[in-house]
């Protein structure tokens, strides 16, 4: 067996930080604990450099055919860690000087390193394992604050979790017991001569668990709640993350371990797109809250990334597709929950009032991020959706690409809700609290995350080609 650990440095980067984090966390007086997230953003550095030190292009597996280190590897490694950097910048004035500083950011690499596992697992006792490193630092998460709508949070987050993660672990060990292997690549032929109603009911309950972790329907009851409930930093972490990993791991069990002749999965991934892109987009319509409001768009988003899943079979370039949309999502998604934590105080869309006149460059950002969450150019999610689209309909699913448009049309409403006040005059008199910013470092992080969003879509052409690749087989 290729026991190799030179191809997983980044991965070791993050464990290794985590653990060094936990042990001189311990040690360190309270006012020092600040040292916890230079080394965390040091590990997620790291873990950035690794990766693009050992790409070079290749293809290759680790562990037998336990993890594989391809193009979906590699880009969810490189998104998470950059995305996480980015919630350690957003995270530094909210849990700075907490008795709890140093658990926070270990608990941030924790869930880090679980997405990437998720993305990489080619074997169905890794991606449980991935699955639960994922999820329970996460829960840790949602209930830092240890205030009323926190614990309320993380008891939803992880009721919800359990509940997926026991059906997932029932899949499991239905494809183990029809195939007679957990290794990917073996599955993909054992499979199509197994009862393909035990098959169908496995891929169903491993698909819940994924669909958990990319806050898609029908496991998406916990995506508003925690979302609202928990600190601004958590809710931008747990909405963009693991959704990452989800997405990936979802496309990898389906196109390599799963024979469409045993289920037909593409049209089971095809109506749960459909119906979160819709769902979402529903939901979100007449919402006060902001961060219900991004909540319930986070599940829309889960159904349009879906796409390029179902015709993963079909289409070539759906691989490319989903990766290029996981990264314009991260990054567009991180901008506007960056505003929101830059601007603690407005809590509503009615208190985003006078906003371009108070602070433009955070107008200017939010602008940015909420039309690019629609698809508006040049944004990133412009050029990914463009790219899902194609696909869907090279692969077949035009009915599914019509309903995503006039989704997407749909979901300029709510959007424009929140964008209209901004550009209103304020009240008149002294200027309005609630638009007072009381954190610096999240006007940075929403400034870089804007100009990452737009950068990315106007040099896609030169991305894209980055995220090109077969997945190992």
């Amino acid at each position: 067996m290729n026991e190799r650990l030179g191809p997983l440095i980044p991965e070791i980067t993050l464990a290794a930080g985590a653990v060094a984090g936990l042990l001189a966390g311990s040690w360190l007086p309270r006012h020092r604990q600040w040292v916890i997230r230079l080394l965390a953003a040091a590990a997620c550095l790291a873990a950035l450099a690794a990766t693009a030190f050992t790409v070079a292009g290749t293809r290759t597996a680790d562990f037998g055919t336990s993890y594989a280190i391809d193009v979906a590897t590699n880009t969810v490694r490189v998104v998470v860690a950059a995305a996480t950097l980015l919630v350690i910048g957003l995270s530094a004035d909210t849990v700075q000087a907490h008795k709890r500083e140093a658990e926070f950011y270990v608990l941030l690499l924790l869930a880090a390193l679980g997405t990437i596992v998720l993305a990489g697992a080619n074997d169905l006792l890794l991606l449980f394992a991935g699955y639960l490193l994922a999820s329970v630092p996460a829960y840790a998460l949602a209930g830092f604050a240890k205030d009323s709508p926190g614990t309320e949070a993380a008891l939803k987050y992880y009721l919800m979790g359990a509940l997926a993660g026991v059906a997932m672990l029932t899949g499991v060990t239905l494809l183990y017991g029809t195939g007679r292997t957990t290794s990917y690549p073996l599955l993909q032929t054992t499979l199509v001569a197994a009862p393909h109603g035990a098959v169908a009911v496995g891929v169903i309950a491993v698909t819940a668990g994924l669909l958990f972790k990319s806050g898609a329907v029908p496991a998406h009851f916990w995506v508003p709640d925690v979302t609202d409930g928990t600190t601004t930093p958590v809710a931008a972490f747990v909405t963009t993350v693991p959704k990452l990993g989800g997405l990936a791991a979802l496309l990898r069990l389906l196109t390599v371990a799963i024979p469409a002749a045993a289920v037909n999965w593409p049209l089971l991934i095809a109506v749960l797109a459909a119906a979160s892109m819709t769902l979402g987009n529903l939901a979100a319509f007449f919402q006060d809250s902001v961060k219900r409001l991004l909540a319930y768009s986070t599940i829309s988003q889960a159904g349009y990334l879906l796409m390029a899943v179902a015709v993963a079979a079909r289409s070539a370039t759906a691989p490319r597709s989903l990766l290029f949309y996981l990264a314009a999502y991260a990054v567009t998604n991180l901008a506007a929950f960056a505003v929101v934590a830059a601007l603690p105080q407005a809590s509503t869309v009615a208190d985003y009032r006078g906003l371009t006149r108070q602070h433009p460059g955070l107008a200017a950002v939010l602008v940015v991020s909420l039309l690019g969450l629609v698809g508006t150019p040049p944004t990133a999610v412009f050029l990914a959706k463009l790219q899902v689209f194609t696909t869907a309909i090279d692969g077949g699913y035009g009915w599914l690409t019509a309903l995503a448009a006039a989704n997407t049309v749909a979901s300029l409403f709510y959007y424009l809700r929140w964008l209209t006040p901004a550009f209103l005059p304020g009240p008149a008199g002294p200027r309005p609290a609630t638009l007072e910013p009381a954190d610096r470092a999240a006007t940075a992080v929403a400034y870089t995350a804007g100009a990452a969003s737009l950068a990315l879509g106007i040099a896609g052409t030169t991305v894209l080609p980055l995220v090109t690749g077969h997945l190992i087989r």
